[in-house]
């Protein structure tokens, strides 16, 4: 992407403070599965995506938990769901459920959720001209959360379903002609169409460390790399000091892997990009995971970055 292009999208007028606040404070409420907060975010995320004419699409289904049946809804909203290929943006929705005290999950992840359903805002029109065959499609996973211990059981009900779904589910019978493999001729999975899975999680700390987790998609990450480094070198992102540089994405290749919702889909092959806050930001499952303790330039700065990186994966035109 060009020098001019970046600094477009990264001007100020695209920063939409108000507007990504107002997202957070939507989505910033006791939200485990059940409850009336839970249902209020749903309904959030359906009529946001709704009003920008993305497809929106419901995963509902129950599942056995420690404490009982539960009724889970992952939320798909995608741009163009007859293009052949998609790139997804992904975070859970759901809160860590604790019953002695309000926990709101500021970084765990409702600063994920409103980052990307900011980025869809701020790209929405560039994205409705483009002429890619790769779409945009938006997941918000539900049930990360465990209720009572992290187990394999109790945890990632949400993405441990759909990931389940799209193995077993073709492409659409009016997509089969255009969309076959090309080796064999024969329709691929759902699951097939997806390019690759970014996953955000524990973002809104200040001064995060991300790190590339899987050698093939480590060119992708180098690219987030550069990004943020190009950022700096422009004086586009915020600093505290003057001369300071940010450092949130590292090139150093890690291989001790976090347990999130990208695992069910790692394990059926699909290509993944895992940016997570390691270590694990201060406040992570207490109660102090709240709105006072974010870092609103560091989620200023993640966006502005991802912002450029999806627009450059997409190719698209930002003039």
């Amino acid at each position: 992407m060009s020098d001019n292009n970046m600094k477009f999208l990264s001007a100020k007028k695209f920063e939409s403070r108000d507007l990504f606040e107002s997202t957070l404070d939507s989505i910033l409420i006791p939200r485990s599965p059940g409850t009336d907060g839970h249902k209020k975010v749903q309904k959030f995320i359906r009529k946001t995506m709704s009003t920008l004419e993305w497809t929106v699409e419901n995963d509902e289904f129950t599942a056995n938990t420690p404490l009982g049946r539960r009724t889970f809804t992952n939320i798909m909203a995608t741009l163009n769901p007859n293009h052949c290929k998609r790139v997804i943006l992904a975070c859970h929705y759901d809160s860590k459920l604790n019953r002695e005290k309000t926990f709101l999950g500021a970084t765990d992840s409702a600063v994920p959720c409103a980052l990307i359903i900011q980025l869809a805002l701020t790209l929405d029109k560039y994205l409705k001209k483009s002429n890619s065959d790769t779409t945009l499609q938006l997941v918000f996973f539900d049930g990360e959360e465990a209720f009572v211990q992290w187990t394999n059981e109790d945890s990632l009900y949400g993405s441990r379903h759909l990931a389940n779904k799209w193995s077993r589910s073709a492409y659409p019978k009016e997509l089969k002609s255009r969309c076959a493999n090309g080796t064999t001729g024969q329709p691929v999975r759902e699951l097939d169409r997806i390019e690759s899975l970014i996953l955000l999680d524990l973002i809104g700390a200040q001064n995060p460390r991300f790190y590339s987790f899987y050698p093939n998609t480590k060119p992708l990450f180098n690219r987030i790399v550069e990004i943020e480094k190009k950022l700096n070198e422009m004086n586009l992102l915020e600093t505290k000091a003057s001369g300071k540089k940010t450092a949130y994405f590292n090139a150093r290749q890690t291989f001790n892997y976090v347990e999130d919702d990208h695992m069910p889909f790692l394990r059926r092959n699909v290509p993944i990009v895992h940016v997570i806050a390691t270590p694990f930001p201060a406040v992570w499952h207490r109660e102090s995971d709240n709105r006072e303790n974010l870092d609103f330039p560091t989620i200023r700065n993640v966006l502005k970055i991802l912002q450029v990186f999806v627009a450059e994966y997409l190719h698209l035109n930002v003039d």
